[in-house]
């Protein structure tokens, strides 16, 4: 073996060797991408788990908002209507004073009628 072919074996030892070195720069690069994507990937799914979750979540409180809402409508309109029949609907004092005053006079009259005969 000559010095020349000794020379250009050591040039084709270090240009594979530098081809390696780069292919394997690639290679990492490579993994890195493919780790990454699929850590995307698997975040995007449990993302999207976590959403469907909420939404499911979100349907189901609307439901029994919906509920609770429809059962203290229902109270309010009973409250109001017992308290209309008791008289202690949003009538004025004033109101209720005269009206009772004008019972009061019938009633005295009727008194007095009734302690005349």
């Amino acid at each position: 073996m000559t010095n020349l072919d000794s020379l250009k074996g050591k040039v084709s030892e270090a240009e594979e060797f530098a081809r390696k070195i780069w292919l394997a720069g690639l290679g990492a690069y490579g993994k890195s991408f493919d780790e990454a994507q699929g850590r995307f990937e698997k975040l995007s799914g449990d993302a999207t788990k976590v959403f469907e979750d909420l939404v499911a979540k979100g349907e189901t409180l609307e439901v029994e908002a919906k509920d609770k809402f429809k059962e203290k409508t229902n109270v309010e309109e009973r409250v109001a209507e017992v308290r209309k029949k008791l008289g202690l609907d949003k009538q004025s004092n004033d109101q209720k004073i005269e009206e009772l005053s004008n019972k009061i006079d019938q009633l005295t009259d009727i008194v007095a009628k009734l302690a005349a005969k």
